[in-house]
């Protein structure tokens, strides 16, 4: 099983006897044998740097719309850059998020450099939407690969956004919340995505699943993300296991390499 989504650097091991090994270890132990690492910032190489010392992480090189004003005018160049390095497999996590604040124009020229390098590098793209359906699919209509597409990931938007996406080519990825009870719109969305577009995840440190919900996330418990997607889709934890495992490998074609 892969978390396709976990942002490892932000787990706190201070406490843990072993540190992020003791991680790894409690995922292997619940059959999670490989995660991605999500960077928000270009700052902040963390990600990298876990990749290249642990086997079982990959890493992606990004800008979180949030931190968009942090790193304005990120390039194109900049990115292809970093992303040269060991064990990156992705851009990301970058796009739009106007929840607290409208989306601003940092945020869409950081979202559109990301598209636009993900397409010169041909690595698929991890996208952060949080109301700005619209403007997002218009963007990576407009910047985005027709080779190479990407992943919602965390995914709590429309059916008809997540349509929209799929048939760009993206795929859907479903987090802790497709457990929680009143998440119904969550729960249309993971019961319609097509077999071969889910992916699974866990956002790790945040939003764990039920029965951890309000506790602190970790890549070991995507098997019970697994289990809330299977039982809303009539099949089992080990088929959705199986599936998005292919899945991951398809859409993260340098996590073959």
């Amino acid at each position: 099983m892969i978390d396709s989504h976990c942002h490892l650097d932000c787990i706190d091991v201070s406490q843990r006897e072993g540190g992020i090994q003791s991680v790894l270890d409690l995922a292997h132990h619940h059959g999670v044998d490989r995660m991605l690492c999500i960077s928000i910032t270009l700052a902040n190489d963390a990600p990298r740097r876990l990749a290249k010392a642990y086997d079982p992480v990959w890493a992606t090189v990004g800008i979180h719309p949030c931190h968009a004003h942090e790193e304005p005018g990120v390039t194109v160049e900049t990115l292809l850059e970093l992303a040269q390095a060991d064990s990156v497999i992705a851009l990301g996590e970058t796009g739009l998020d106007g929840y607290h604040d409208p989306v601003t124009d940092v945020q869409r020229e950081s979202f559109i450099a990301h598209l636009e390098a993900g397409k010169r590098a041909d690595l698929p793209i991890v996208v952060h939407t949080r109301d700005a359906r619209d403007e997002t699919i218009d963007l990576i209509k407009a910047h985005g690969s027709t080779e190479v597409a990407g992943v919602l990931h965390c995914f709590t938007e429309s059916w008809e956004m997540a349509e929209r996406a799929i048939d760009l080519g993206y795929y859907i990825s479903m987090s802790g919340i497709v457990s929680f009870p009143k998440a119904t719109n969550v729960h249309e969305v993971c019961q319609k995505i097509p077999t071969d577009r889910l992916l699974i995840e866990t956002d790790a440190p945040w939003l764990a699943p039920v029965p951890y919900r309000g506790k602190t996330n970790e890549p070991a418990f995507v098997s019970h993300v697994a289990e809330a997607v299977a039982t809303l889709r009539g099949t089992t934890p080990e088929a959705i296991a199986e599936q998005t495992t292919e899945n991951f490998y398809r859409l993260f074609r340098a996590a073959q390499s």
